[in-house]
């Protein structure tokens, strides 16, 4: 297979590959532009406040009874509705938060249609706070939080930390898998550095979807049941979820295609060889019943290639006066096998 045939196998895994470094964009791309009606649905989780109360739908036994299914024991309903309630009076809240890679969108319902109104500065390693976010974070509704509050947002800034650096860490490695991909066309050494960073972007890629899934479905878990009591709703992003994993989906079968052009698809023409004088030659089987120069190849009986066998006698067996040098192309006596 030639150069030609050479760029067409490398062409699948390196459009793959593009696939994926597109998804992974739009994922930090989201909840950062609040003009973009496309990147506002990019959000990992939405915190929906529009209808919340301080007095609960459900009853206070209820109510501990969920918090305690939650390994949430130190909390009490009152001290829940005495939290919300000074919430209320605090400060001004939006009607819904998305809370994206790099920051978080706040905005207004209308209608049943929530529209984005403003958006944080993008931040690295970011993780939301809700009491720094709504600015209550000197003020005593925070101090009246029992000591599970802080251990659970010690955990969730350390995971988000974590996750953040997984999909910048897959962001950039993606990107030298493309670069390097334009050597894997010279060669199969070029294919097969392009699959270690190929692998490697799988592995982080992989990672940080797993993280960001299991990060945000266990808070979702953990304290919609509660939340939902008071008319503060949790709800997971359905696209940016689309977009992590496709993402996932397609570096795989990137690695799979790099893994296929080292075994494969080589570079070299079947043909180029063919005018080669150092090709190896063909070598022709002596056939039997032929005759064959004494000079070629080995010498019998161990006679130098200048040594000639006598000639038959004449006339009454006496030999002629021959030159010997004239006879060193003699042929070897007929052979039978």
């Amino acid at each position: 297979m030639g150069k030609a045939g050479r760029v067409a196998c490398i062409f699948t895994p390196y459009v793959l590959t593009i696939a994926s470094l597109i998804c992974i964009i739009m994922v930090g791309l989201g909840c950062t532009k609040a003009s973009s009606g496309t990147l506002n649905n990019l959000y990992f989780v939405r915190v929906d406040l529009q209808n919340i109360s301080s007095e609960g739908s459900k009853t206070t036994t209820e109510i501990e009874n969920i918090l305690s299914e939650h390994g949430i024991t130190s909390v009490t309903s009152s001290e829940v509705s005495d939290v919300l309630s000074k919430l209320q009076e605090d400060s001004t809240l939006a009607d819904f938060y998305q809370i994206g890679l790099w920051g978080y969108c706040d905005g207004a319902i209308n209608n049943n249609t929530a529209n984005v109104t403003e958006c944080s500065k993008p931040k690295s390693e970011f993780y939301f706070d809700p009491f720094y976010v709504w600015g209550l974070e000197d003020s005593d509704v925070k101090d009246e939080l029992p000591s599970d509050y802080t251990k659970a947002m010690k955990v969730y800034k350390a995971v988000s930390k974590w996750m953040f650096i997984a999909y910048l860490v897959a962001f950039i490695v993606t990107i030298v898998e493309i670069l390097v991909g334009f050597f894997a066309i010279c060669s199969r050494w070029g294919s097969c550095v392009t699959t270690f960073f190929a692998v490697l972007a799988f592995l982080f890629t992989t990672a940080a979807s797993i993280t960001s899934t299991v990060l945000f479905s266990v808070f979702k878990s953990s304290l919609s049941s509660t939340l939902d009591a008071y008319g503060i709703t949790l709800t997971l992003g359905k696209n940016i979820y689309a977009a992590t994993w496709l993402a996932v989906v397609f570096s795989l079968a990137a690695v799979i295609f790099w893994t296929f052009s080292i075994c494969c698809c080589s570079g070299r023409s079947p043909y180029g060889n063919r005018n080669n004088n150092n090709a190896r030659g063909i070598t022709a089987e002596k056939a039997p019943y032929t005759y064959e120069p004494l000079g070629a190849g080995q010498h019998p009986h161990g006679h130098q290639h200048n040594t000639s066998y006598p000639p038959p006698a004449a006339h009454g067996g006496e030999y002629p006066m021959t030159n010997t040098n004239q006879r060193s192309n003699a042929y070897e006596p007929f052979r039978h096998v």
